[in-house]
């Protein structure tokens, strides 16, 4: 879906790091996304998507319904987040897949701890350390940024009690239905039954209907403050 949307825009696309899971499918995919308005776009996925599927192996055909979490963060520069060596611990070790078995015998992959804040980064997508270690920093970087402005968001709601657009997760945003061929985003009550269209990458109705709704609210927010 995202892969068909970004081809849309003409957006490149990097995979960062890659985690599958013994079952299929995937644990945890990183990627980062260039260009022209990226970010304005693709914040609004960041949050809990709630999908309701028969699998093929239900034999009774039962709704079973699973969650998949989505962060878009903006790719912090380095003069946005200092990062000191000291405060880094980088470890390496082999390369693994499905199962833990170990792909190659090169101590490629890079772990990479803050130890400041015990955030973690792993990346393995390459073969050549050095450059597993360009990308694991980048993810750091953008993981620090992201918990600066979490922290700069938490203080901002003790002041009022409503914030807009901050991009929460803790909450679930929108529910794909599968065998309704229905998509509902709950944070403004939109409910398409044009799921499969979804799915080929056609979410700009989706992005431009939160757009508007989310420019109201912060209009409305302006006009009350203003008033007070």
């Amino acid at each position: 879906m995202y892969q068909r949307f970004a081809e849309q825009h003409r957006w490149k696309i990097e995979l960062l790091s890659l985690s599958e899971s013994g079952v299929g499918g995937y644990k945890e995919v990183i990627a980062i996304i260039e260009g022209e308005r990226v970010y304005s776009q693709m914040k609004w996925e960041s949050g809990v998507h709630r999908v309701q599927r028969v699998p093929a192996t239900e034999t009774q055909g039962r709704v079973h319904t699973s969650a998949v979490t989505v962060a878009v963060l903006p790719e912090a520069e380095e003069v946005d987040v200092k990062i000191e060596a000291k405060d880094i611990r980088i470890d390496t070790f082999c390369s693994s897949g499905p199962g833990g078995q170990s792909v190659n015998t090169t101590y490629s992959a890079v772990r990479i701890t803050h130890l400041p804040t015990n955030t973690v980064v792993s990346c393995q997508d390459e073969k050549s350390q050095i450059k597993n270690r360009e990308k694991g920093m980048r993810v750091l970087r953008s993981r620090l940024y992201e918990m600066e402005m979490d922290r700069q968001n938490a203080e901002l709601a003790k002041e009022r009690k409503s914030q807009v657009g901050t991009g929460d997760r803790s909450e679930k945003i929108r529910t794909y239905n599968f065998p309704q061929n229905r998509l509902t985003d709950h944070r403004i009550g939109l409910t398409l039954h044009q799921l499969d269209l979804v799915m080929e990458g056609r979410l700009q109705p989706i992005v431009d209907a939160l757009i508007t709704h989310y420019q109201a609210e912060r209009l409305k927010a302006d006009g009350d403050k203003a008033a007070r």
